[in-house]
């Protein structure tokens, strides 16, 4: 790995875990007591989870991202870099309207939103780096479970 490279990936690294701070900053507040009272499925993972997967993620989407421009430049790779800037935002999007605006329905129809692109991400990156593509469907089964526990809680606080 070039020295460029190396500078890259941290970079890459810098944004995503900027996103999942931006992220935490914004859910945070909200955890109690708001979320804590709220009737929440079964099968909701414990608080405590959530850090470790998310920090695991996004730290899978900054290696997906960086190998995408190692692979190709920023010029060349133009729509899947677009395309996976989208999803970040779209992902911290999320947590201001679950949590900071509380708003479980309109969180359900943006998580939507944001598993459309992270599959569009997914898609673009496969003839670019199908390693990169593959860092993407953990993320993207996680927010096919959240969606589903978006939408549990939307329902039973409704």
């Amino acid at each position: 790995m070039t020295t460029r490279q190396a500078i890259a990936l941290a970079v890459s690294v810098g944004i995503c875990l900027g996103a999942a701070g931006i992220g935490s900053v914004l859910t945070t507040p909200s955890l109690h007591p708001w979320y804590a009272t709220l009737r929440k499925p079964a099968w909701t993972p414990p608080n405590w989870l959530f850090g470790p997967v998310w920090t695991a993620l996004y730290l899978a989407m900054a290696v997906a991202g960086w190998l995408v421009w190692r692979q190709a430049g920023f010029s060349p790779a133009r729509l899947p870099l677009t395309l996976f800037v989208i999803q970040l935002a779209l992902n911290v999007a999320w947590s201001g309207i679950f949590f900071c605006m509380r708003l479980p329905g309109a969180a359900f129809l943006e998580v939507v939103l944001l598993w459309l692109f992270i599959l569009l991400t997914a898609i673009a990156f496969w003839p670019v780096s199908r390693t990169a593509s593959w860092l993407l469907v953990p993320y993207l089964t996680w927010v096919t479970y959240a969606a589903a526990l978006n939408a549990a809680i939307w329902r039973m606080n409704s």
